[in-house]
Parts: structure tokens; sequence; C-alpha cells
């Protein structure tokens, strides 16, 4: 499985961004499709997750700022992310899990928010 974000950019406070993850490869059985970022000089964090039904999941620091959305047809996932703060400043990875476990990762994209 290959994942490719894009969507990363510099925004100013209170400002949107939108990113994108396109699954390829061999998607079949692909069930979990999540974000997760990290900060310099800090670890991996969980930022938000989607099921192939559409549950999703946030982390306290995002809700009610960020969307995660999925699109099966396109094996695509989406992060809405508005009154962006400088503390979302961080390299945001994308990340799939196949019913059996296995994870894929993507490649960053960067997100810098500007005060």
């Amino acid at each position: 499985v290959q994942l490719q974000a894009s969507g990363g950019g510099l925004v100013q406070a209170g400002g949107s961004l939108r990113l994108s993850c396109a699954a390829s490869g061999s998607i079949f059985s692909i069930n979990i499709m999540a974000w997760y970022r990290q900060a310099p000089g800090k670890q991996r964090e969980f930022v938000a997750s989607i099921t192939s039904g559409g549950l999703t999941s946030y982390v306290d620091s995002v809700k009610g700022r960020f969307t995660i959305s999925r699109d099966n047809a396109k094996s695509t996932v989406y992060l809405q992310m508005n009154s962006l703060k400088s503390e979302d400043t961080s390299v945001y990875y994308c990340y799939c899990r196949r019913d059996s476990g296995f994870g894929y990762w993507g490649r960053g994209t960067q997100v810098t928010v500007s005060s």
C-alpha cells in the first residue's frame, strides 16, 4: 500500500487547511485510515481516525476544529482543519491499517501555522 498525502502549507492562525491522503496498491481490507502528527522534538501523536463504516475518533485538542472524512470509492481520507492554532504546527502523517492489524505510513506533509 502506498499513501500519498497532500494539502499542507503555511497558514495564519485562525485559518483553514484541508489535507488529503490517497491510498493505492493492494488496498483490500483497509479498515482504519487516520492522521497523526509530529512536532519538532516531540513524539508522534494521534490526531483523528475513521473506519470504513464511518466511525470517527479525535484527540481532544482538535475536537470541534478538525473533521476527518473518507471517500471509500477513491480510497482517500481527508482532514479538514479549521481555526488552526500555532500549536497545530507539525508534520502530518497519513496511516492506514488492514483488518489483519498490519499498518502502513505515508510520507508526511508539513503544516505551519503562523501567529
